[in-house]
């Protein structure tokens, strides 16, 4: 899974959430705009109006916040301290808008309420919501209201919008927490590939250069005294540092051989993890080296073009052998306009990459579907 497809599936994740958020807690902002209609007082509807303008520009800060775990710690307390603010300024300002016509800051409060699990741990999140609805029941009785509007708007609608709040918000973090798991998993398996051929190179080089360095020390003493056996120990040394220079030369081209078969599973889980329904049909058979890495380079380039140049819904590869060549095919949906072109520097690359072996590379799109044919001979 490369980092770009998973960010792709978050920042969707995120406007998401985002987007749900708002529709929660901007319902009961909305609805104080209802007071100030009813206001006759046009001193009250333009203090009010300011300060509902005020306090929905600090939500909107909040809820950007809450789904943007990168922030730092002193911009996301600025933010709350904005919030807190704007809440302050509506009780003397938004409060007596509509008196006893319209639960103006009744509404206001369920707001709040709704934003608690936003900005506190559950158990300050209950009294902070204790404390908005008593504000709430007092602005209301001083305004000429019944107290149990005050209850059921702020008490009972604020806790429905609290707890839809606190599902989005607790989805949203296991999101994160799953992205943050994949990226340590995937430092752990490169750390783990990096200690194993560390292993791998010592268990190599170990016993050789011990030999090496003891010989050469003997071949150093032996000069003065007997030089035909000081450089007898001199080519043993030189013998034995590249019969390991050799082993070592193997065991990297063993960590660079490219297993077609992992290659192409690893492109079509990319595509997967990033909403394309992919298909693969594996490769037939083992391939020499040579036409596995050319093959790979193209499996790359195409799952590069799906995620880039698509909104693809489905994908589908496919391997062919016949006449002493194999033939990979990708295709997938969700073209815009003619996807990439057929001299695109990927796809230029491709060919260039290809043509000394004698392979080729087709591309072409048709009714919204692109299709990537490359075909790379192989010699008996």
């Amino acid at each position: 899974m490369t980092v770009d497809a998973v960010d792709n599936r978050m920042r969707r994740a995120r406007r998401i959430t985002l987007l749900s958020l708002a529709t929660n807690v901007w319902t009961t902002v909305l609805l104080p705009a209802v007071g100030l209609a009813r206001e006759p007082d046009p001193v009250r509807v333009v203090l009010g109006a300011v300060v509902l303008a005020g306090f929905t520009v600090a939500q909107v800060a909040v809820l950007h916040a809450a789904v943007t775990p990168w922030l730092a710690t002193a911009a996301r307390r600025r933010r709350h301290l904005a919030l807190a603010v704007a809440a302050l300024l509506s009780l003397p300002l938004l409060g007596p808008v509509a008196a006893g016509a319209w639960p103006t800051w009744a509404w206001l409060g369920a707001s709040l309420v709704g934003m608690t699990p936003l900005l506190f741990r559950p158990a300050a999140a209950a009294a902070t919501g204790a404390g908005v609805l008593a504000a709430a029941v007092v602005v209301t009785v001083a305004s000429g209201g019944p107290p149990a509007t005050a209850l059921l708007v702020t008490g009972g609608v604020g806790a429905g919008v609290a707890l839809l709040t606190w599902a989005q918000v607790w989805f949203w973090d296991l999101l994160v927490e799953a992205r943050q798991g994949q990226a340590a998993r995937a430092r752990l398996v490169a750390a783990e590939e990096r200690l194993r051929f560390a292993r791998d190179v010592h268990d190599l080089l170990g016993h050789d250069l011990t030999v090496i360095a003891l010989k050469a020390e003997l071949a150093e003493r032996l000069a003065p005294v007997d030089a035909a056996r000081a450089g007898r120990e001199a080519a043993e040394a030189r013998r034995l540092a590249a019969s390991a220079l050799a082993r070592v030369r193997a065991a990297v081209h063993g960590y660079r051989a490219v297993d077609l078969t992992e290659q192409a599973a690893a492109v079509g889980e990319v595509l997967r993890s990033s909403g394309v329904r992919c298909t693969v049909e594996p490769p037939p058979g083992e391939l020499p080296a040579p036409v596995a890495a050319d093959l790979a380079a193209v499996l790359r380039e195409a799952g590069t073009n799906v995620l880039r140049h698509s909104r693809a819904g489905w994908c589908r590869i496919e391997f062919t052998r016949d006449d002493g060549a194999v033939t990979v095919t990708v295709r997938n949906d969700g073209v815009r306009g003619v996807g990439p072109d057929g001299f695109s520097g990927g796809l230029r690359g491709l060919a260039d990459r290809l043509a000394p072996s004698g392979g080729r590379v087709r591309a072409s799109a048709e009714e919204g579907v692109f299709s990537l044919v490359a075909t790379v001979p192989v010699t008996p």
